[in-house]
């Protein structure tokens, strides 16, 4: 049987500096007509001018630092860790519908989140840490049905959907128990990041920060990982350990960006999927282009999200859903029931 990675295009390294520099172009223009653009339209001369502290206590410098800037910072945040995290577990588990959102890993970041805002709701620092347990107990609960019964990709699909399915009835018994333990309740269950400040950004981005440095630091041993766990496990490498710590990674990543940006889908599942496609299969070059393309992508999305119909506005993770369902369809449709391990 051919391998799902058969599906991507071999670019050498020179190749991918002409796609770096437009991803990267693409992120920052994402970034700054996410700052612009609104019901109060900020020129770009003006956005610099706030920026570099030039224009204090006006209603410019209110707008942007209080409201576009942390939400901005956000998306731009979120997308790279959902983005990420989405290519790890395609990879671990060698399985292309895979991705945080399908496996159980979103939601289990968000029953974590929901339990904490009923417990400590004052204790907000520490979300990131529970939404990370959560997501690892979806890691945990997949990876072993998958093992147990034969790691089929359309098993591990079925088995993410059904623990999603048990998280979201979780999430859902809190809230029905404690009306206040979330606020935003339909925004967090859609996804979305109005209302966002910097303090409640700030515990997520060092977890996202610290777990993205790991996985790059990894990256050649997921590219033997990705040969196979026999090939890799000839070659000295530990493949069942190392498979654990990556997926522990990429529930740290998912966790993180769950903690303040809600359950969003699509982002881990369509990016990667591009981006193997435009710089190949070699680890580090598909996490770095995954981390700019999620983050434009997230960005875009909520821009449109918020422009669509203003002045009113809609959760961000309607727009996902409405792009990444037809996609994920399609997908679904070329896979014919294949093993992810050899």
């Amino acid at each position: 049987m051919k391998s799902w990675r058969t599906f991507s295009i071999r670019r050498s390294p020179d190749n991918r500096i002409p796609l770096f520099a437009v991803l990267a172009v693409l992120t920052v223009l994402a970034g700054a007509a996410s700052l612009c653009l609104g019901p109060v339209l900020i020129p770009p001369g003006e956005l610099l001018e706030v920026l570099l502290g030039r224009m204090p206590n006006t209603p410019q410098a209110k707008i942007l630092l209080f409201a576009r800037l942390p939400r901005t910072c956000g998306c731009l945040l979120a997308g790279m860790a959902l983005a990420v995290s989405g290519a790890v577990i395609q990879g671990v588990l060698r399985n292309p519908l895979a991705a945080p959102h399908i496996i159980g890993v979103s939601s289990g970041a968000g029953l974590m989140v929901t339990l904490w805002g009923a417990v400590a709701p004052t204790a907000a620092a520490v979300l990131p840490l529970a939404a990370f347990l959560g997501a690892l107990a979806g890691v945990v609960l997949v990876l072993l049905i998958a093992e147990k019964t034969g790691a089929a990709r359309i098993t591990v699909v079925l088995a993410g959907v059904a623990v999603s399915s048990m998280f979201n009835a979780g999430i859902d018994a809190v809230i029905t128990l404690f009306p206040h333990a979330l606020n935003g309740y339909s925004d967090f269950r859609i996804g979305g990041l109005s209302g966002l400040s910097m303090s409640r950004i700030l515990p997520a981005f060092w977890v996202i920060l610290a777990a993205f440095l790991f996985i790059l630091s990894l990256a050649g041993e997921l590219d033997l990982l990705l040969l196979g766990t026999e090939t890799a496990q000839s070659l000295g490498l530990r493949a069942k350990p190392l498979r654990l710590i990556l997926l522990i990674l990429a529930a740290a990543l998912a966790g993180a960006a769950v903690s303040f940006s809600g359950l969003l889908g699509f982002v881990g599942l369509i990016v990667p999927h591009i981006m193997r496609r435009l710089v190949g299969e070699e680890s580090r070059p598909l996490l770095l282009a995954s981390a700019l393309g999620g983050a434009a992508l997230l960005t875009g999305c909520d821009l449109l999200s918020r422009l669509l119909f203003a002045p009113y506005e809609l959760p961000v993770g309607i727009v996902l859903s409405l792009a990444g369902g037809p996609f994920f369809l399609w997908l679904l449709l070329r896979q014919r029931g294949g093993r992810i391990h050899d």
